[in-house]
């Protein structure tokens, strides 16, 4: 699909550092080409948009304005290895990362260091055995932090598209659980995305491992299509108190941002020409207050979830939007919203 090109918005407090904490890199050949059958999914039109987004597209989009100094990488099934052990596949991912953050490290492209801190995957259904593989991705990068195993599912295929077909019930399933007590002993984190029907499941899982660090991507991923369709709304109420029992909980963290995904289903998404960053703002806010009451900025980070969230707009716009959010926040409180909270728990080292 194409769009309606729109000037450049001004960057909005150019001098604010921000590390990046959520972001994927890709390749992805078949999804290019005039010949395509049209998108079954909104979510494959938006990798239509972008079927490559590799150093080079990050590197452009952290030095397009804002001052993006470091990145967390965030696993999405990139450069697993061919041929190797099925557990040990996505090694394959950590290997290639540590590779683009060498790059960045070495100075060549100046001073941002992207994926300076990777997620990767592990299958914790192995149970026990996931120790192997997660030792593994530590020994393949010294930047290694943790791991993200999705449970995101509903009954509703049209809700996922592509990527639906997750059973549910994976984070009370007794095999991952056994996997999840891997991290703990090794230092690990765990990046869970899953959709707000399904929050109550990581509230147990939490309740039952709390010397786990756990970072919710995108906010709980509200839902506004297939069975959801026209209900985003009716159903905040719902998800607010599902934030507010997570956030309860002291080593659970939130990252604020993935509302330009396909799911939710606000008006700016794939709109033509894109929303500005004060449209994006309205859309966006009461859920980024919520999630910021109720965890405090410490516990909060703002997220790019790029190339993903370019269905909605463009980096530059995307950071705008979240600094109009902040723009009544304090000085401290901005510093832990852009870049304190994602360095802390992620560790990311700028040396």
């Amino acid at each position: 699909m194409t769009r309606t090109l729109t000037p450049p918005e001004p960057i909005l407090e150019p001098d604010l550092p921000i590390i990046d904490p959520h972001h994927h890199l890709w390749d992805r050949p078949g999804a290019r080409g005039a010949e395509l059958p049209p998108p079954s999914h909104p979510f494959e039109a938006v990798i239509r948009l972008s079927p490559r987004y590799l150093f080079d597209e990050l590197l452009a989009d952290m030095t397009s304005g804002h001052k993006v100094v470091a990145t967390v990488y965030m696993e999405c099934g990139a450069m697993y290895r061919r041929g190797a052990d099925p557990a040990y596949r996505p090694v394959g991912e950590t290997e290639f990362v540590n590779g683009v953050a060498a790059m960045s490290a070495s100075g060549l492209y100046g001073d941002v260091r992207a994926c300076a801190a990777i997620v990767g995957h592990v299958d914790l259904t192995l149970g026990a055995a996931a120790r192997g593989v997660l030792e593994a991705h530590m020994a393949a990068s010294p930047r290694f932090r943790g791991i993200r195993h999705a449970a995101a599912s509903d009954p509703d295929p049209a809700v996922l598209g592509p990527m639906a077909g997750r059973a549910p019930g994976l984070y009370r399933d007794a095999r991952f659980r056994e996997g999840f007590a891997q991290l703990a002993p090794l230092g690990l984190s765990f990046d869970t995305w899953l959709l707000e029907p399904q929050l109550d499941d990581l509230v147990d899982l939490a309740k039952a491992f709390p010397d786990t660090q756990i970072i919710l991507d995108h906010v709980g991923t509200p839902l506004g299509l297939g069975a959801y369709t026209g209900q985003r709304e009716a159903r905040f109420g719902t998800w607010r108190q599902k934030i507010q029992a997570l956030a309860a909980l002291p080593k659970l963290a939130c990252k604020v941002g993935g509302l330009a995904m396909a799911f939710p289903a606000f008006p700016s998404f794939l709109s033509d020409p894109p929303a500005p960053s004060e449209q994006l703002a309205r859309e966006w806010r009461p859920y980024v207050e919520t999630c910021i009451e109720a965890f405090g900025v410490d516990r909060c980070m703002f997220e790019s979830n790029f190339p993903v969230d370019l269905g909605a707009c463009d980096y530059r716009t995307l950071w705008n939007a979240f600094k109009r959010l902040a723009a009544g926040a304090s000085a401290t409180e901005k510093t832990a919203l852009f870049f304190g909270s994602a360095q802390r728990i992620y560790r990311v080292d700028l040396t």
